[in-house]
């Protein structure tokens, strides 16, 4: 393709070489494979499972060091909340308490979301919010329900589906109504505080960032009071550089009515690059609806040291045998030593002409598996809960990893894979605790250990024409896929997104 003067001014504004342009429309055009499931990770090949007495050594461990680490906790934060009231959109469309019942409408549609929202309508914690702001108007149940969604959800009204999740009443304290945002800074103080000072880091969309900062000022006097906590907060955007362009059914870039190329937002993966910003010897992550009630806090708040005290374990031999790589002469003993340590504590695999080299090469192939950055992720029983799991996968040239695989990494029409992906036995509930740094002190860069083939291509429309859109390798995919990774199962409590609005009904989201 030829790119107008005006296409070039455009890719300059957002800082995207006509390179970048081109490799994406390659990918549109080769596709993107699947990835090879090899087998799902288990209790015992691929998950460790930390014994009571263990969890209590390792929260010693990261208690015992954290005064002299730096601590940080990154939550992406972007995004409307939009999805979060699809179903309540939906109802909105659809429903008239003037021309019909609720029950009628109910058992018309089936719609179980409102089913559950109508009936549970007082027992979210926004509710009284909703009551007085709709004082007198109701004259019936059916218009109480239909009239709190309105006021809910209208532009002119308290507009929920605008704000972001994070700045959302998740939880009702009686006399006190607190959001995500506010939950994380509780949580933050916990585990990421060091010297009094604890420091967290959120990424946000451009149209919200006004209102996280204008929350940050009202609530960080009395959270830091409560906590005994100084807080360090930053806030980040997704990189515009970091948009995908998108194509037509043919591959070709996809024009608006003024002719102007299309871009789209390159998913959470694009994170990786606010991520690599970072400068911190720990580094928390967590999503932002992912919150707990006071009372479930300190089972919370133990499992992420637990993690983090094992990552301060391995990395204590991982730094060790990276300065012995280092050093001449090196025995074979030791060769032997390093190689076990990886297999055994880092789920590292080792192609099967690994003991036929010379030393040299086995030396180079070691510094390459140990210097990487770590990541330390809970997973969680499945139960039934959507989200990616834990696998041991194949890549192309035949080296074998531990990977947090999304379905639609999978291909379903392979009955051998789909079976594959049924046999996992966790999910990933995004909690991962992250080093960053190498035996020098030199932190990594984490754009050197993407795997760019771990896309995602999906369809959507503008305009009323279809078009293909393409996402990046996923944060937790794709863009950590050449890490070393370590697996923890971790309690259910820990995992707790709010999807959609009925998830504010479930126990962990309720004080009471």
């Amino acid at each position: 393709m030829k790119f107008t003067e005006k296409d070039l001014l455009q890719l300059s504004q957002k800082g995207i070489s006509t390179e970048i342009i081109y490799q994406q429309i390659e990918t549109f055009t080769s596709g993107i494979p699947y990835v090879s499931l090899e087998k799902a990770a288990v209790i015992g090949d691929g998950i460790l499972k930390i014994s009571a007495a263990e969890e209590k050594q390792l929260i010693k461990r990261f208690e015992s060091l954290r005064k002299g680490l730096s601590l940080i906790k990154f939550v992406p934060a972007s995004g409307a909340a939009s999805r979060m009231f699809k179903s309540l959109f939906n109802f909105l469309e659809a429903y008239s308490p003037r021309t019909e019942t609720l029950e009628d409408f109910l058992s018309r549609t089936n719609d179980t979301d409102i089913a559950l929202f109508s009936k549970h309508l007082t027992e979210f914690p926004f509710f009284e919010i909703l009551k007085n702001r709709i004082k007198g108007n109701a004259a019936s149940r059916d218009q109480e329900v239909y009239f709190c969604v309105q006021e809910m959800l209208g532009e002119d009204k308290l507009n929920f589906g605008f704000f972001p999740k994070g700045l959302l009443p998740f939880h009702n304290y009686g006399k006190k109504l607190v959001t995500p945002f506010e939950e994380h800074l509780k949580e933050g103080a916990i585990y990421s505080k060091v010297n009094d000072t604890a420091h967290l880091h959120f990424t946000i969309s451009e149209q919200h960032r006004e209102l996280f900062k204008e929350k940050l000022v009202n609530i960080k006097e009395q959270v830091s009071k409560t906590t005994n906590t100084v807080f360090n907060v930053r806030f980040s955007i997704q990189k515009s550089s970091t948009d995908t362009i998108a194509v037509d059914l043919n591959n070709r870039p996809f024009r608006d009515s003024d002719g102007c190329l299309v871009f789209r937002p390159g998913g959470h993966g694009a994170l990786i690059e606010n991520l690599n910003e970072l400068d911190a010897d720990i580094i928390f992550i967590k999503n932002i609806d992912n919150v707990v009630v006071n009372k479930h806090l300190s089972e919370v708040t133990d499992s992420k040291k637990i993690l983090a005290g094992k990552l301060l374990k391995v990395q204590q031999k991982v730094f060790e045998y990276a300065k012995m790589l280092e050093s001449r002469p090196i025995s074979e003993g030791s060769i032997n030593q390093i190689r076990a340590f990886l297999e055994r504590d880092m789920n590292v695999r080792f192609l099967d002409n690994f003991d036929g080299l010379d030393q040299p090469s086995q030396i180079k192939i070691l510094k390459n598996k140990i210097n990487r950055p770590i990541r330390v992720c809970g997973m969680v029983k499945n139960e039934g809960e959507p989200g990616g799991g834990p696998f041991w996968i194949r890549d192309s040239h035949g080296n074998i990893s531990l990977q947090i695989v999304e379905s639609a990494q999978v291909d379903i029409e392979n009955e051998k894979q789909v079976q594959l992906l049924r046999n996992s036995t966790h999910f990933n509930p995004v909690d991962l605790v992250c080093g960053v740094k190498d035996h020098k002190g030199i932190k990594f860069d984490l754009l050197e250990f993407v795997d760019k083939k771990q896309g995602f291509i999906t369809k959507k429309t503008k305009d009323g024409k279809a078009l293909k859109a393409l996402e990046l390798p996923g944060l937790w995919n794709g863009a950590m896929a050449f890490w070393n990774t370590i697996f923890i199962e971790v309690p259910l409590i820990t995992f707790n997104p709010v999807k959609t609005v009925t998830d504010l009904l479930k126990p962990s989201h309720r004080p009471g």
